[in-house]
């Protein structure tokens, strides 16, 4: 069944909750684009329930997809960049509808940028890019069961390189190919380099007058298909101007090259501002479950940087002189889905009783310190958070990746004396916003600093609900559990808290946060999309 806004919102309005004030009126909802179907929390859903299935893949920050296929099994990653637990491993059975099994990362090596997943002899691996303010390299993890437990990184000392991709010669060799056109040797264990880094590779240049970010060329991926190996490349820059990102392929009969280019380079770019999808790019080539090939790239959705760049599904065919092509045009309509495969339950619910801890598949700390974990703790259905810091930018909040063109969440909050917390839309430690509180005063972020402290008429305990709807944010708040609510008198505008703006290459998370003193207890977490 399809769920429209407008229904969601009518919903809304007879479950007596307030009618955000920017909404659009109900009869501004009969959009004729077409629409996605809804699931846990009314998020949007790919899977349309009728044969097809609508972009985004995977909504909200989701960028640099490295996919395996194993068996009848799908497995994904994505950069997780600073938020830990991370590198969470996504499983389907069908390509369209994917669940969370771990997150494989646990120790922090700093900002983790476009994972490789793979397997290889029965072992699967992790190569992954990380950087710190001191330090660069890529390391390997690994694990005889997807779903862990995983190593620690092994450092592989390649400081000059981003995007590993590994590969497997037709003489059995292993290689990760690296930015730049790139290439370093393996062990046969594929947990060391065996060499030297070489380079191999020049990748197609487009027109000078193009309007890009620059020529960067990054996350090549190798796929094996008949008589070639191909290498699929990235260039143009990853934001900046949407038309800048775009994918380009080569091939070669050994994986030691010659390399020969794609005649019909780029296959993949945005080339109009009025597009949906923005900065495509960054593919890696997956067969699906009845045999037919599609492929994984990340984009921005037109007007909403602040999403983060989302994972797209966009089928391919084989042509006769043995390239191939993408049939999804821009992805702005729905697609057929693949044959085959059993599909489950797309995502997860962001609203949570907190019976349990979710960490690293639902909640993450931003920037966590060394003892991060010991400052979090679960009983009698309630999140305990001790404090640190003395706002969200020195508190290492925890945070969900929310995927919605508009959402609310609300949480029960209480606080110990001298301690302050609150709920928050936070890109980075320096670009935030949200509502917090100690015992007397409400503490109001703005662009990522605090600012107004008007009288806190509710004490140390209250419910507080933040509305982001389409860049529109307000604040309300409940001293008797939400069975009414008062509006705070500071609303925020936020379509410029995004990468082109603040740089990190982030999204704008929901989430919550326990500074000062003492130790903040959350209840009854609830998120739901517009």
């Amino acid at each position: 069944m399809k769920l429209h806004r407008r229904d969601a919102l009518l919903a809304a309005i007879a479950a007596g909750m307030p009618f955000p004030a920017f909404a659009r009126a109900p009869e501004e909802c009969l959009a004729e684009s077409p629409q996605w179907r809804r699931g846990f929390d009314n998020q949007r859903v790919a899977d349309r329930g009728d044969g097809t299935f609508l972009n985004p893949l995977m909504s909200g920050d989701h960028p640099d997809p490295s996919i395996l296929k194993d068996g009848a099994d799908y497995y994904m990653t994505f950069s997780t960049f600073e938020s830990y637990p991370g590198l969470v491993i996504w499983h389907s059975r069908d390509l369209v509808n994917w669940q969370p099994v771990t997150a494989a990362l646990t120790k922090d090596i700093g900002s983790v940028w476009a994972p490789e997943l793979c397997k290889h002899d029965g072992r699967y691996f992790l190569y992954i890019p990380a950087r710190t303010a001191s330090y660069r390299s890529s390391y390997v993890a690994w694990a005889d069961d997807i779903r862990g437990p995983w190593s620690d990184p092994i450092d592989l000392h390649l400081p000059d390189h981003i995007d590993p991709g590994h590969a497997v010669a037709e003489d059995g060799s292993r290689w990760l190919f690296l930015s730049g056109g790139d290439r370093v040797p393996l062990t046969p264990d594929g947990l060391a380099t065996a060499g030297p880094v070489e380079h191999v590779y020049d990748p197609w240049r487009y027109p000078a007058d193009w309007v890009v970010e620059g020529f960067a060329p990054e996350g090549p991926k190798i796929t094996r298909h008949g008589d070639y190996f191909y290498l699929i490349t990235a260039v143009g820059g990853t934001a900046g101007p949407p038309t800048g990102h775009m994918v380009i392929a080569a091939r070669a009969r050994s994986l030691h090259g010659p390399w020969e280019h794609c005649p019909h380079n780029p296959l993949v770019r945005t080339t109009c501002v009025d597009e949906r999808w923005w900065s495509r790019g960054h593919a890696t080539l997956v067969e699906g479950p009845d045999g037919g090939w599609w492929s994984v790239y990340h984009g921005y959705e037109n007007g909403f940087w602040t999403l983060g760049r989302q994972t797209l599904l966009d089928p391919i065919e084989w042509t006769p002189d043995g390239w191939f092509r993408m049939t999804g045009g821009d992805l702005s309509q729905p697609i057929a889905k693949p044959a085959g495969g059993m599909p489950v339950p797309h995502g997860q619910p962001l609203s949570d009783d907190f019976a349990t801890l979710a960490l690293g598949t639902k909640w993450n700390f931003f920037r966590p310190a060394a003892d991060e974990r010991s400052r979090i703790g679960i009983a009698d259905n309630t999140l305990h958070l001790a404090a640190r810091g003395t706002a969200p930018s020195s508190s290492s909040p925890l945070l969900l990746v929310a995927g919605d063109l508009g959402y609310c969440f609300e949480c029960d909050i209480e606080i110990d004396p001298g301690g302050v917390a609150g709920l928050i839309l936070f890109y980075d430690d320096r670009l935030y916003c949200g509502l917090g509180f100690d015992s007397a005063r409400f503490v109001t972020h703005q662009y990522g600093i605090e600012r107004a402290r008007p009288a806190n008429p509710h004490g140390r305990a209250m419910r507080i609900r933040v509305t982001n709807d389409r860049h529109i944010v307000t604040y309300d708040t409940s001293g008797d559990g939400g069975r009414t609510w008062r509006r705070f008198d500071r609303g925020m505008e936020v379509s410029g808290y995004h990468h082109n703006v603040r740089g990190g290459f982030l999204m704008l998370r929901p989430g919550l946060y326990s500074a000062g003193e003492g130790t903040a207890r959350f209840r009854n977490f609830s998120f739901r999309a517009l």
